[in-house]
């Protein structure tokens, strides 16, 4: 207990130091929107149904995936810090516990889970005590199987069987949840929960305050097995860079581009963070394009080629900072094409699938040809003009592969800067393909030509941006990847800022961004585009698709305003973050 409790003071005190400034308020307009999510879960307790099971099996979800796209979770404390200290593996792993508790996460989780104390009450005053235990249980649970995700992950990424595997499931998982709407309308026609939600993980503490005190035994026991394996995964967490070591050909080549696209394709089939990354895109491509024909929608499923491409562009928007400090062999080398190397290796790498997934899912339902190849020969070129443009510009350092530890997942100390550059990658790739589709959709095959056309375009042009940015400003790129900080004088700015919320910008102003980013895609994609879908095709009272259920004068404006609804939200929370960086740069 004494090492727990020291564990838990020690990550108190390094949040109470590190924690200010920008990232306080990050974090605390991420606290508001949690509450108001937790509250939001507490009210369904109220009702009557699987509602509250089926929410904190989302929550389950959540704890589980999310460390996975975060690059690791929170390690404020790492099992590195102790391994000299000669303490067993499972009391370590306890201590550990007990300080993953300490933390916004966990707080919010804990107040959602105020819900099981409701729930209770409303069957009598034993179900509210055993509530309380049940609350801390369920807690620890959630806690437990995001750090045996996270570890049984970052074992598989030793190997490249594992990361590809890896990369399968999360692909699958992401896709889901940005297609939930899907199982909601396949499971829930009549607005109704399955009855097997209670029975996940996630509702045993709900089954628990109900009555059924096995529950409560079977929390204990899945918390024991899950720290046991915690402790036992601690155990193998070796200090892997995340790169496979498995002899290779010499490599040949002739002239400088040719040398930079050899040692780019030797990185993509060496490096197990990129097979990774790559097994991710692609899965995430084909599982939310096909998703939808769970219910008869095969509209989508030509989409999976430029799906593809764009996650891939968003995965690898950071090459350069994944790279770490070997940029110098670049400053070394006179005259050396980086940039042109590192596009062609990009090309080759995901060009041929992102071609061949293209045309086949097309060839599966049969069109629209125009509109798919136009978008996939624009994305194609932008996404490989853009993704070493955005490296340089908004380089976020990386961990260098030998020292990315026992967690290869964490490739920078800074991963929120990463997320913000893949979302801003996605956005650019798709402006960039913008011009083509258009042509597409009004004069059909003549998009195809205007896709080739503005790919090389970008391919030529960005990329010679981002040549010149880094001829010009190398060293400082250099200096930047070693230290984490720009050089200048006086007070040195935080390495990848460019895409983090302005310091300037209100607890309000935070709030509105970080709302219409997260939940714009809600009235776009299901109440807007797909409900427009259902309209044209005369399927009508689609379960929550509100268009549906209109009258027919109705039916288009409503599925219409949502779109612009959705499209407004971005809009606004990127005038509001461009507002913000103009004025700080004053």
């Amino acid at each position: 207990m004494a090492v727990a409790l020291t564990m838990a003071r020690m990550k108190i005190a390094i949040l109470r130091h590190s924690i200010k400034g920008q990232q306080r308020g990050m974090m605390s307009s991420a606290a508001t929107l949690g509450v108001l999510l937790a509250l939001g879960t507490a009210y369904l307790a109220f009702q009557d149904g699987e509602w509250l099971a089926a929410a904190y099996s989302v929550w389950m979800l959540g704890w589980i995936i999310g460390p996975v796209f975060s690059g690791g979770g929170d390690e404020t404390l790492r099992p590195e810090f102790f391994s000299l200290l000669g303490l067993p593996a499972r009391r370590m792993a306890s201590g550990l516990l007990v300080a993953a508790f300490v933390g916004v996460a966990p707080a919010v989780s804990l107040l959602a889970l105020v819900g099981l104390v409701v729930a209770g009450a409303r069957d009598g005053v034993v179900g509210a005590l055993v509530a309380v235990p049940a609350m801390v249980l369920q807690l620890a649970v959630f806690v437990l199987l995001s750090k045996v995700t996270v570890a049984l992950l970052g074992l598989a990424l030793g190997s490249r069987v594992g990361a590809i595997g890896a990369g399968v499931v999360n692909g699958v998982i992401l896709a889901f949840l940005g297609q939930i709407w899907v199982f909601m309308v396949a499971l829930g026609q009549g607005g109704q929960i399955p009855e097997f939600v209670r029975y996940l993980p996630s509702g045993w503490g709900l089954l628990a305050v109900r009555g059924e005190y096995a529950a409560l035994a079977a929390l204990v026991v899945l918390v024991g097995l899950l720290l046991a394996a915690w402790a036992a995964l601690l155990t193998r967490r070796a200090g892997a860079s995340g790169t496979s070591a498995r002899g290779r050909r010499p490599m040949r080549a002739s002239g400088p581009y040719g040398a930079v696209v050899a040692k780019e394709l030797r990185s993509w089939t060496r490096d197990l963070v990129r097979n990774h990354q790559l097994a991710f895109a692609f899965t995430y491509g084909v599982a939310f394009s096909a998703m939808p024909l769970v219910v008869g929608i095969k509209e989508m499923v030509p989409l999976a080629g430029p799906l593809f491409i764009m996650m891939a562009a968003a995965m690898t928007s950071n090459a350069y900072g994944l790279d770490g400090t070997a940029h110098w062999l670049t400053l070394m080398t006179p005259g050396a094409s980086d940039v042109r190397g590192r596009q062609l290796a990009w090309l080759a790498a995901v060009g041929p699938v992102g071609l061949v997934l293209a045309v086949v899912c097309t060839a599966v339902v049969g069109g629209p040809w125009p509109l798919v190849m136009a978008a996939t020969f624009a994305l194609l070129g932008g996404a490989a003009g853009m993704v070493p443009l955005v490296s340089v510009v908004g380089l976020v350092p990386g961990i260098d592969p030998k020292k990315r530890g026992g967690n290869p997942l964490r490739t920078s100390e800074d991963d929120g800067s990463l997320t913000g550059m893949a979302y801003l990658m996605l956005v650019l790739v798709a402006v960039t393909a913008a011009p083509a589709v258009v042509v597409a959709v009004l004069f059909g095959w003549w998009g195809v030509p205007a896709g080739l056309l503005t790919g090389a375009l970008c391919w030529w042009g960005l990329g010679l941006l981002a040549e010149r940015r880094l001829t010009a400003g190398g060293p400082e790129l250099l200096h930047l990847m070693r230290t984490g900080r720009r050089p200048g004088g006086g007070k040195a700015a935080e390495a990848g800022s460019a895409f983090k919320l302005p310091e300037n910008m209100s607890r309000t102003q935070r709030m509105i961004v970080m709302i219409c980013a997260s939940f714009g895609a809600i009235p776009l994609v299901p109440q807007g585009i797909v409900a427009a879908v259902f309209v044209s095709n005369g399927q009508l009272r689609q379960s929550w698709f509100l268009a549906t259920h209109m009258s027919p004068g109705l039916r288009w404006p409503v599925a219409i305003g949502f779109m612009l609804l959705g499209l407004g939200m971005y809009a606004t929370g990127l005038w509001l973050w461009l507002r913000a960086k103009k004025a700080a740069t004053k």
